[in-house]
């Protein structure tokens, strides 16, 4: 299971300049630099070869490819020539439109690219055949290291290029996310947005241009202006319309960036226009307001050039803002800082992250639909105490991540379609039951499940607590994922299932009465049946009877020697039998003699045991079929092991958190 274990509680976002290093020897980019120019020789990254395996997972290269180094495609290659700008990023032979135009979003924030793109590298005199790029991923800076060996045909680069043949930038930022994704081949498709994120940190919003508030020039305009990263695209009704040409010269499921937006003086009266780019680099809108129509021949010459409008094939052009909304569908916002949509007040908004898993058997339940294993995903309280400035309620994003489908692409993972729900809390704590999502509405959910990498959305609820609950649509899914919940005013979240307890009953020591009941000598002519066939007494049964507290039976096997069942301890094992046979037997909902993996949770709490979902996980991993199912036999195993554990745990006074380290699974 490719599923690690992770602190679930909230934290706070980490800072570019904390950058994680990533390389596999430990050392940091000015290290591995300092040891290439101290040996004089090119960085060889063993990270991301220089062969197939760094460009395709699933087919061999349709062409033979050539690793080269810049210096050996052109005569004097420069990392950045003029400035980095949109028109650098042309696409090559490779799906990943989606990628290119949050590169040249990116392109419109000097100091967002310059921390993706750290501008002090060079060809020049401490050139070291070594680059690197920064960019986020689930809550964190990581900095990867590539060497500059890029896969070309016939001199040429194959993939990501610039319009300039001398500059390099954008083909080394597209292999260091294709490193950080595993190749280059998982690169293909893909949606901006996603990339947009991983170049700031910021949190994503779709709109939908057909359903779109009436105030939609507005929100990009203002958008626009905060710095935010947009992109936008067109439907396709069938995988026979992608990248199919439209009459006016759009293209069909291929990802454009919003550059401009801006209104011109045209015969009198103000027009709104709207600036998209084609990350070809080509393949231009032929309406109105296109490189070469008749509209521009009434804007004046400094109006144009106010407008950077030029008519050149460079993929970059201007349309009317109402052309805009009958012919794209979706538009997708980055925004930098949550409040980047809101009004001109500045707003620090706060932040926190959750960390989880959705594990087959335990905490993979699907969404509501399927109601018998809903109750079992991960559940996030939000406490909202605070309501928005001048307002009666509070204002949150609530941002849902599955982590690293991408990378693992190579190992047949595709992206999952989640969503989430959000509850009003009943003033309990402790993980919620079936029983109170049967009968409780949710306050608010996402719009819609979908298999994109991040569901986000904006919620404005009265002040109180509130329950979300993140899950995949289907059941028996598996995924790690992260949930950001931004908030304008202070909201405190907690994970309800981190805490472990334990709650037993006090150990039963067995005391002689002067006459035994009818029942006892029932009790006790059982035992002589069994007791001389048992010829040594098994260890668990020793176990459970020396934990239980039961001494003096102990000592008689010490002393006496021969390893049998003595009656008092017979007593013990037989009162915990009942208990557990009886705990079993309420969970076996279908009288199958088995239980399902996912009612583990309310039957260990039902035996005194409340665990955190990652020991939860562990112990499901251990003792649960294919079928997600657990036999009685697994069931008492699993009873007697925390048992033995739990009397440990309390023995030695360690904290809750330190109760993973017992050995209750193996």
């Amino acid at each position: 299971m490719p599923y690690l274990y992770r602190d679930a509680k909230p934290r706070a976002p980490t800072l570019p300049g904390d950058a994680r290093v990533t390389h596999s020897s430990g050392k940091t980019y000015k290290e591995l630099k300092q040891e290439c120019l101290c040996s004089g020789v090119l960085f060889e990254d063993p990270d991301f070869p220089a062969c197939n395996s760094s460009l395709f997972f699933s087919e061999k290269p349709p062409i033979p490819f050539i690793w080269k180094r810049p210096m050996d495609i052109v005569k004097d290659p420069k990392f950045i020539l003029g400035g980095a700008t949109r028109t650098d990023i042309c696409q090559g032979d490779l799906g990943d439109c989606w990628l290119l135009a949050a590169i040249a979003s990116l392109t419109l924030n000097e100091k967002t690219l310059g921390r993706v793109v750290p501008l002090d590298q060079n060809f020049g005199p401490d050139y070291a055949g070594i680059f690197h790029f920064q960019f986020w991923q689930h809550n964190e800076w990581l900095d990867i290291v590539i060497d500059d060996r890029l896969p070309t045909f016939k001199g040429r680069l194959v993939f990501l290029h610039s319009a300039e043949h001398n500059e390099f930038w954008s083909a080394l930022l597209e292999k260091a996310y294709a490193k950080l994704n595993g190749s280059y081949e998982a690169l293909k498709g893909g949606s901006t947005i996603e990339a947009m994120e991983d170049f700031t940190g910021g949190v994503g919003e779709m709109y939908e241009v057909k359903n779109a508030p009436d105030n939609f020039y507005e929100i990009l305009e203002k958008a626009l202006k905060r710095c935010s990263m947009v992109g936008c695209s067109i439907d396709t009704s069938s995988a026979a319309e992608s990248e199919a040409k439209t009459p006016f010269g759009l293209i069909k499921g291929h990802a454009y960036s919003v550059t401009g937006i801006d209104e011109v003086s045209y015969r009198g009266r103000q027009v709104q226009l709207i600036r998209i780019r084609n990350p070809w680099g080509q393949v231009e809108w032929n309406g109105a307001w296109s490189d070469n129509s008749p509209e521009w021949r009434s804007v004046s010459p400094s109006e144009q050039r106010r407008l950077s409008q030029a008519a050149l094939e460079d993929g970059e052009f201007w349309m009317k803002f109402e052309d805009f909304k009958v012919h794209f569908d979706k538009v997708e916002i980055c925004n930098l800082t949550p409040d980047a949509l809101e009004d001109s007040t500045a707003h620090k908004w706060e932040v926190t992250i959750h960390q989880g898993s959705w594990v087959r058997g335990s905490t993979a339940g699907g969404c509501r639909n399927f109601l018998d294993t809903f109750w079992t995903n991960p559940q996030i309280k939000i406490h909202l105490t605070e309501k928005d400035d001048g307002q009666d309620d509070c204002t949150f994003i609530a941002a849902l991540m599955q982590k690293d489908r991408r990378k693992l692409k190579k190992l047949g993972a595709e992206m999952l379609t989640i969503g989430y729900s959000i509850y009003e809390s009943p003033g309990r704590d402790g993980h919620l039951g079936k029983d109170f999502f049967r009968y409780h509405p949710s306050k608010a959910r996402s719009k819609t499940y979908i298999n994109l990498r991040e569901v986000s959305n904006r919620f404005k609820l009265p002040p109180g607590d509130y329950i979300l609950v993140p899950t995949t649509f289907e059941p028996h899914q598996e995924a790690d994922f992260c949930l950001r919940i931004f908030s304008e005013k202070k909201a405190i979240t907690e994970d309800l299932d981190e805490n472990v307890a334990i709650d037993l009953p006090e150990p039963l020591i067995p005391t002689p009465s002067p006459q035994e009941t009818e029942e006892e000598k029932k009790f006790r002519t059982l035992f002589e049946q069994i007791s001389g066939k048992v010829s040594a007494k098994p260890l668990w049964v020793i176990a459970i009877c020396r934990k239980s507290g039961d001494t003096s039976a102990a000592t008689q096997d010490q002393t006496s020697g021969n390893g049998k069942l003595e009656f008092s301890e017979f007593r013990v094992f037989w009162e915990k039998m009942k208990k557990w046979i009886n705990i079993f037997l309420q969970f076996d909902f279908d009288k199958s003699g088995s239980m399902s993996s996912y009612e583990l949770r309310s039957a260990l709490k039902a035996a005194g045991y409340q665990l955190n979902n990652y020991l939860l996980q562990l112990i499901v991993l251990r003792y649960s079929d294919e079928q997600f199912q657990i036999e009685f036999d697994d069931f008492l195993n699993c009873l007697i092991r925390l048992e033995n554990a739990s009397r440990v745990f309390q023995a030695l006074s360690v904290k809750n958190d330190k109760f993973i380290n017992l050995n209750i699974g193996e």
